[in-house]
């Protein structure tokens, strides 16, 4: 019986790669801060698929909390056979106009949680010759789009270069790269999202299920919708400086944006 542990598994994609991964017949360990939550999560699992699910509440920007984390990743007793990193949030402002500290939480989650997450796991999934890692990433990593981008382009580098290291020992290891999703990561952050056409939104079961396909397919990154795998081509091909220039424009501070006449 594999085993999956999921962070920010409360809602979204995380929830999403909980039903996912339940419909396989997996047992999961779900890692969130809201207890509540999660136990109705549990719940909804058990009673549709019965899965065996543990519910692990942690705020995995506490060090204590994360530590615990950590270690039911690296228990030989009772292994885990496939880590997904999710948990994350943005910030409504770009830098520098946010607080420091904001900005600082946000890296911690997005970049130094996974890499501490998935060093914990990888002992046991190279001793064990199986398992996998997935890191959900963003469209936003591909082109230069903030800080949020950055660390997300990070995790997908991340990814992608651990996938090598790792072939030799069966691990697989994939980097999932959505679009606009419908979640509340949107909301939370504060971010206005009003004037996005419907056609740019995926649903989060769409993800997750392109998601498993990629990873049985042992593909290196997942892109849902053409649309968004149009984007990461152009990403691709797009001169740097013109795309960094372009992205620059979207993000300055209202104080900052010229009026019609200039200024």
């Amino acid at each position: 019986m594999t085993t999956v542990l999921i962070t920010g598994a409360s809602a979204g994609l995380g929830a999403a790669f909980a039903r996912g991964f339940a419909a396989k017949g997996c047992d999961l360990v779900l890692v969130a801060r809201d207890k509540d939550r999660l136990d109705a999560v549990a719940e909804a699992l058990g009673r549709e698929f019965g899965t065996a699910a543990e519910v692990l509440p942690a705020d995995l920007l506490d060090a204590g909390d994360c530590a615990a984390v950590a270690e039911r990743l690296a228990d030989r007793a009772r292994p885990v056979d496939i880590l997904v990193n999710n948990a994350g949030f943005g910030l409504p402002a770009p830098f520098p106009y946010s607080p420091v500290e904001d900005e600082e939480r946000m890296l911690d989650l997005l970049v130094k949680v996974p890499l501490r997450l998935t060093h914990a796991v990888l002992p046991g999934l190279r001793e064990r010759r199986r398992g996998a890692v997935l890191n959900v990433s963003s469209v936003a990593g591909l082109l230069p789009t903030g800080t949020y981008g950055a660390a997300k382009a990070w995790v997908t580098a991340f990814s992608e270069s651990l996938r090598v290291d790792m072939e030799p020992y069966g691990v697989r290891v994939l980097a999932v790269v959505p679009g606009f999703t419908r979640t509340e990561f949107q909301e939370r952050a504060g971010m206005d999202v009003s004037s996005l056409r419907d056609a740019v939104w995926l649903e989060p079961d769409a993800v997750v299920d392109r998601a498993l396909r990629d990873l049985a397919l042992r593909r290196p990154v997942s892109i849902t919708g053409g649309r968004y795998r149009a984007y990461a081509f152009a990403a691709r091909h797009l001169p740097r400086t013109f795309v960094a220039r372009k992205m620059a424009r979207t993000r300055r501070a209202p104080a900052d944006r010229p009026d019609e006449r200039g200024r």
